[in-house]
């Protein structure tokens, strides 16, 4: 089975908005990640507009040719945004004003109501769902009770620590889920040496890369860094059991 890679352009933004530039433009990223065979374009509209911007958005929904996946979390201006918007996809992340970037899973207990309200608004415009969990049984379990299309495995313990036994909670999560008839993509820290191992686990049909993309577009270039990750991807699948 052939898994998706999205591509998270949230930091092309970051690097336009450092010098206050009009450049580098995270649609044109967009553009070149997609002729570089990305199957998706992710991009995380925070609150505090730290990288992608309203305009951005609106420019991604506009122009990119495969799916435009709108991280957010789960607020009422958000909601709204993508309720305008209708991107073909939405996934809800935790989101705190002073982290560096998303730590952890959303919390699917505790953000319930705010969580569904959002479920409620993209079932009624047509939008797939994706919750940004933490690898538990019971947070995959809420997540299925809530009604939403997929989950995506936050990687990034895996990533900090990547041992079997992190590895095994992945695999151990991602099964439950596919039983529970949700789709399961991952991500969050994978570099292209570790996408190898859980593109391997045999459920997994998406993985959501950004950080570690641009960095190697540096050094080699955005097209050619897409295109190493599709491979490490690619690799990962041949080694499947399933």
């Amino acid at each position: 089975m052939p898994v998706r890679l999205h591509i998270n352009i949230d930091h092309v933004a970051t690097l336009r908005n450092a010098r206050g530039t009009p450049y580098p433009d995270p649609i044109y990223a967009a553009q070149i990640c997609e002729t570089a065979g990305a199957d998706g374009i992710t991009a995380h509209l925070r609150e505090d507009r730290r990288h992608i911007r309203d305009g951005d958005i609106d420019r991604l929904k506009a122009t990119i040719q495969t799916v435009l996946n709108l991280e957010m979390a789960a607020t009422g201006e958000m909601i709204e945004i993508a309720s305008r918007v209708q991107p073909a996809m939405i996934t809800l992340v935790p989101e705190r004003r002073e982290e560096r970037t998303t730590e952890g899973g959303l919390d699917v207990v505790a953000g319930k109501g705010a969580i569904a309200e959002a479920c409620a608004m993209a079932q009624e415009r047509g939008i797939k769902t994706s919750l940004f969990i933490e690898a538990n049984p019971a947070v995959v379990e809420a997540s299925h009770d809530l009604g939403v299309d997929q989950i995506e495995l936050h990687t990034g313990e895996y990533c900090e620590d990547p041992t079997p036994a992190q590895l095994e909670r992945l695999r151990k999560a991602a099964a439950l889920a596919s039983k529970l008839g949700l789709e399961v993509a991952a991500g969050h820290g994978l570099t292209r040496h570790l996408t190898v191992a859980v593109a391997a686990i045999d459920q997994v049909e998406e993985l959501n890369i950004g950080h570690a993309v641009i960095a190697d577009a540096i050094m080699v270039g955005l097209s050619r860094a897409v295109r190493d990750f599709r491979a490490a991807i690619d690799r990962g699948v041949r080694m499947r059991t399933g």
